[in-house]
């Protein structure tokens, strides 16, 4: 069993079979680290310290830094919502709404847009960028794949292409610090984008 002891101690060593409740006690020290330390003084040496983890166990879970901030960040990621209101328009943008209000209101906005940089010159970033990207885009996907069942857009749409389209417009933005785009333009900018794949 893993615990959290509040009286400074730290936790008690994780087995090395990772179970649910030990995966969480990694995952909340690496947010603590995080949130005390920042993206630039994360490393899984001080997530194993935080956690009673040995570094050998941290890395059979998570194959390297940026695997356990992804998860990390996908924790915090939680409010994020991917609607099903029978309205492909209405579903995408309220998904960027809820996504452009959790990055401009939480930490999770600074993570992302620091994994984004790192992936620009480190190759193992960038492969858990791509590994994290693709779950990403297939989620965001169903709202296309719903709408096509629906017959709302075009036969033959590919939901993993307009997803891309979405998170451009998003991650764009993300990286420009420009969070704090009012609804009527997203909604613009998801009505442009639903323009070209209404059936």
């Amino acid at each position: 069993m893993v615990d959290e002891d509040t009286s400074g101690a730290g936790r008690r060593s994780v087995g090395a079979q990772r179970s649910q409740e030990s995966a969480e006690a990694i995952l909340e020290a690496a947010q603590q680290v995080l949130s005390e330390s920042g993206y630039a003084g994360f490393s899984i040496e001080a997530v194993a310290r935080r956690a009673r983890a040995g570094k050998p166990t941290i890395y059979r879970w998570w194959p390297s830094k940026t695997a356990l901030l992804l998860d990390v960040y996908q924790r915090q990621k939680r409010d994020v919502v991917y609607p099903d209101t029978g309205s492909v328009e209405e579903d995408l943008f309220l998904f960027m709404v809820s996504l452009f209000r959790q990055w401009r209101e939480t930490p999770t906005g600074n993570i992302f847009r620091s994994i984004l940089a790192e992936a620009q010159s480190d190759p193992e970033t960038t492969a858990a960028l791509s590994a994290y990207s693709e779950a990403r885009r297939q989620n965001t996907g169903q709202i296309i794949v719903r709408a096509l069942s629906r017959g709302e857009v075009k036969a033959g749409t590919d939901p993993k292409i307009v997803a891309d389209l979405a998170s451009s417009y998003a991650w764009s933005h993300l990286l420009t610090d420009r969070l704090n785009e009012n609804e009527d333009t997203i909604r613009q900018a998801v009505r442009i984008l639903v323009h070209g794949i209404r059936a």
